[in-house]
């Protein structure tokens, strides 16, 4: 008989609906329910491409015994981490800082006012590596609730405290009073230093294994080396964009990256594919593309764009939150990679032998294999081979038409605000770049979707939809800054000066609900549900923090508009990015690409032309293609002479035409370049 989970909306929950376990959303009415039978609350918390999710789902959650316990002494509560990022980060961090460690499956116990007294991720159901089995951490619990009532309350009550005091020690003033500062260029300097110093420069990337794709790290080095013309800042995009794009965390075959790879060398991924990685990551190399020209940035960069519209689109035009790592291996088993993975002999079968062996060379498929039971992670292993191309290209074909036989792996269609956000400027840019306006259509109808479905009459985000309908949960802070951030972008490659209004909507909601007092940003809106903590975290995880992604919005937002508003609660909230780039520059890199657009202006570029003169593409087009950090890029018609602000978009308020022609205004620091009509001098000068 299905549980309370069978009404909800997450694709997560719903996997759970079926469990024996008597699972709660998280509601008042679970906490009420737990007071009212004095029983402490077993809060879970996942998210549907997790593979150790599922690994503790079938373990325990579906076991009778297990649930059965859990049933009699504790009110059980499932979250979907990625539809709740508040009660995530707020009880992630109970865990991080009890236990010096995090991840998911996150297990936690609460008591009924929701105080977090015992913490864990994934337990085992019987006892090993040192682990307590699962049924023997309930028993325990439970015989602690029982028995040492006032013990429990009293270490609940420490960690809240705990948790309440923390502030977030910005120190950035110069002297007690004074508002914060954003990064000085000697602050960013020293950023690079430090990053500089944790670089592998024998595989790409950054520190050792797992190896996470640093897809914010690379755009700060784009645009300081955009800046500054550092070499060596270019020198670590590039060797990590290859090592990754070689490397088996990028699918080979059918284009897109995996969430994580295991080893330090981008060998083995952890399967699972995630919306804002691909989002992210088909962003950079677009822009290492711009940069360099780069022929492999180029392939990587369009391959992830048609990943996610033929793999991620869903039927209401928007992006779906991930793939999973597991499929059905073929036996009715589910296994992690089973959808990417080849054996020599699946090759042979699809192949024959000589094409077989081709692709074994090309790919580092080996009868060893890479991965587990002899089968191996595609990649490309060989910089150095040269090959037919054409016979490559055939080989390619012929796998990704087989591997489409398999079964594939699950899909989480539920639509986050801030990650399709993401997409939406990366499909929009891609598209701009090469020639692809179906990329661009994409990106526009996400935006669409996001308008219409996820966006309120007061400005108000949904954090999530499914199937055309809004959940019930508001969007955070992140889903504010990368949704404004993906409609600036679609606006500078369309010159629809909408997008630039709904982004200003979306800002100011920023400014009067998310900001407190001293400019800092908080995760939640100020008339959120209030947990024990209100979440506020500057640092960059897998994606932008909801903190770093406002204030690129803000000052992008700004430039476009001269709101002076905009830019200074930017600068004010970049204080805290001077105090910890130098510190702990991966962790908070989004914030020092947006410092470098501060430090370069941003400079902001005017086009002003005909629609259908193709001397006013020719001149958008440049400007798209400047790498100047930051660029904000506004294209229209010349405003009617009778009232020169009568335009979309006030960058390009009081811009006429050249004696009639198609004309680029350049303007940084609140200074302007004479108005130019030739794309070689505008290209110079945002140089």
């Amino acid at each position: 008989m299905p549980n309370r989970l069978a009404h909800e909306t997450s694709p997560y929950l719903l996997q759970h609906a079926d469990n024996p376990v008597d699972w709660w959303p998280w509601s008042a009415e679970a906490f009420a329910e737990a007071r009212r039978r004095n029983v402490p609350v077993l809060l879970s918390v996942g998210y549907s491409s997790c593979h150790w999710c599922h690994v503790m789902a079938h373990e325990s959650f579906e076991d009778d015994a297990t649930a059965a316990l859990l049933n009699e002494h504790f009110v059980s509560v499932k979250v979907d981490r990625e539809e709740r990022p508040d009660i995530d980060a707020v009880y992630m961090e109970a865990v991080q800082a009890a236990t010096g460690q995090g991840g998911w499956p996150m297990t936690v116990f609460l008591t009924p006012e929701a105080e977090p007294f015992y913490f864990g991720t994934y337990f085992p159901p019987a006892p090993r590596h040192g682990m307590p089995g699962f049924q023997q951490v309930l028993e325990g619990v439970h015989a602690a609730w029982r028995d040492r009532r006032e013990e429990v309350g009293q270490v609940a009550g420490r960690i809240v405290r705990e948790l309440s005091e923390r502030t977030l020690a910005l120190g950035v003033a110069a002297e007690k009073g004074a508002p914060p500062q954003p990064p000085s260029a000697e602050d960013v300097h020293a950023a690079l230093l430090a990053l500089t110093r944790d670089f592998d420069a024998v595989r790409g990337g950054f520190g050792g294994a797992p190896k996470f794709p640093p897809s914010m790290t690379l755009e700060f080095l784009l645009r300081h080396h955009a800046r500054t013309g550092s070499a060596g800042a270019l020198e670590m995009v590039q060797a990590t964009c290859e090592a990754m794009a070689r490397g088996g965390i990028y699918d080979q075959l059918g284009g897109g990256f995996a969430r994580y790879s295991v080893d330090a060398e981008w060998v083995v991924p952890h399967f699972e594919k995630m919306l804002y990685d691909n989002a992210l990551l088909c962003r950079v190399y677009a822009h290492l593309w711009r940069a360099t020209g780069s022929e492999l940035a180029r392939r990587v960069a369009l391959e992830t764009a048609d990943f996610l519209v033929r793999e991620m689109r869903t039927d209401q035009g928007g992006f779906a939150s991930a793939l999973d790592a597991d499929s059905d291996d073929g036996t009715g088993r589910h296994a992690e990679g089973a959808y990417y993975v080849w054996t020599p002999q699946q090759l042979r079968d699809v192949l024959g032998e000589e094409d077989a062996l081709l692709a074994a060379s090309h790919f580092g498929v080996t009868e060893e294999g890479t991965f587990e039971e002899g089968a191996s992670v595609l990649q490309l292993p060989d910089s150095e081979q040269l090959l037919d191309a054409g016979k490559l290209d055939s080989v390619r074909r012929r796998l990704l038409a087989a591997r489409e036989q398999r079964p594939r792996p699950g899909r989480d269609d539920k639509i986050v605000a801030a990650w399709n956000g993401l997409a939406i400027a990366a499909l929009a840019e891609t598209g701009a770049y090469f020639d692809r306006p179906d990329l661009v259509q994409a990106a526009t109808d996400a935006a669409d979707l996001l308008v219409r479905t996820h966006m309120d009459w007061h400005a108000r985000l949904f954090r999530t939809s499914l199937d055309g309908t809004a959940g019930a949960h508001g969007g955070v802070l992140e889903d504010y800054g990368d949704v404004a951030e993906g409609f600036l972008a679609l606006s500078a490659v369309t010159g629809e000066g909408v997008w630039v209004d709904f982004a200003g909507l979306l800002l100011d909601t920023v400014l009067t609900r998310f900001t407190g007092a001293d400019g800092t940003l908080f995760d939640t809106a100020d008339d959120a549900e209030a947990l024990i903590r209100r979440p506020q975290d500057p640092m960059d995880n897998a994606a932008p923090s909801g903190w770093t992604a406002a204030c690129g919005a803000l000052l992008t937002y700004a430039a476009y508009t001269g709101s002076t508003t905009h830019r200074e609660a930017a600068e004010r909230a970049l204080g805290v990015v001077r105090a910890l780039g130098p510190r702990a520059p991966r962790f908070i890199s989004w914030g020092l690409a947006v410092a470098e657009a501060l430090l370069d202006g941003p400079r902001e570029v005017a086009v002003v032309g005909l629609p259908d003169d193709p001397a006013t593409a020719v001149l958008h087009r440049t400007a798209l293609l400047a790498t100047a950090p930051g660029l904000a890029v506004a294209v229209g018609g010349p405003p009617p002479a009778s009232e020169p602000a009568a335009v979309e978009v006030p960058l390009l308020a009081h811009r006429p035409l050249a004696d009639g022609r198609a004309v680029a205004y350049v303007c940084r620091g609140f200074t302007c370049d004479a108005p130019t009509t030739d794309p070689e001098v505008l290209a110079e000068s945002l140089r």
